[in-house]
């Protein structure tokens, strides 16, 4: 099924949008990238989760290299989970996802359930930007989807949450996927929860009917099958308490900024 994009939010409305939101907050898995001393400083700066480190080593506002279609790769391989099994997820694709719905609750004003039929024609953003993978390879790919920001807006997210925790369909035996962010990369203009790529509705296999686009970060942090956003205070009760299914079980850091 071929995109029909909807309103799109201009680079400038973006880029000025910034401010309004993560400004007046309180803060709270490609080349070989990995292999970059520059990304071994950031990926190895910070302990623990307050990153007051990390966020001193770069400006977290910058906007990703974005790309023209000429650069976009003939192929984007898939990695992680491409098949969940887990959370009804293969009568969901079954259904076209017709029934999925994203919830957004915790600390919230007005927690929200949003069907599929109703993302996909808010305000969308199109984006070409490339995917580094921590593993060693890279793509530049071609996503749409609905800034995360519309949909904090719309929640009304209280002034003691500080992360964004992306509840996810996909496990790895037994254990639920999830990752987070922090609010300054929640409202980055670029951030959106993607149901496109390249001009076709997103794959099983790329993370359907939703996956998180946080351009500033490396690809694990990019959560595919993503059906629930929580804001919370804390991350120490929520899997090992260090803000991502990767980072618990392999000691990824948090931050993968780039």
């Amino acid at each position: 099924m071929t995109i029909v994009t909807r309103p799109v939010l201009t680079r400038r409305r973006l880029i000025g949008s910034i401010g309004a939101g993560a400004g007046s907050l309180l803060l709270s898995g490609c080349d070989r990238i990995a292999a970059s001393p520059t990304v071994q400083n950031v990926l190895g700066a910070g302990e623990g989760l307050t990153f007051r480190a990390q966020r001193l080593l770069s400006d977290r506002t910058a906007l990703a290299r974005e790309f023209s279609a000429l650069d976009m790769s003939p192929v984007f391989r898939t990695n992680g989970n491409t098949a969940p099994t887990a959370n009804g997820y293969e009568r969901h694709a079954a259904e076209k996802f017709a029934n999925w719905r994203l919830v957004v609750d915790g600390l919230v004003r007005r927690p929200q359930s949003l069907s599929m039929a109703q993302i996909r024609t808010m305000p969308a953003r199109t984006q070409i930007t490339r995917h580094d993978c921590v593993e060693g390879w890279s793509a530049i790919g071609k996503w749409t989807g609905l800034p995360l920001k519309l949909v904090l807006n719309a929640a009304g997210v209280l002034p003691s949450a500080r992360y964004v925790v992306f509840h996810c369909a996909d496990d790895f035996d037994g254990d639920p996927y999830y990752e987070s962010v922090d609010l300054i990369d929640a409202y980055h203009p670029q951030t959106i929860l993607a149901w496109g790529m390249n001009d076709e509705l997103l794959s099983v296999g790329h993370g359907a009917p939703l996956r998180l686009r946080v351009e500033r970060q490396l690809g694990y942090k990019q959560a595919k099958y993503v059906m629930r956003v929580s804001l919370v205070a804390s991350m120490a009760e929520i899997g090992a308490g260090k803000g991502g299914y990767w980072e618990d079980s392999a000691g990824y850091q948090w931050y993968a900024g780039i």
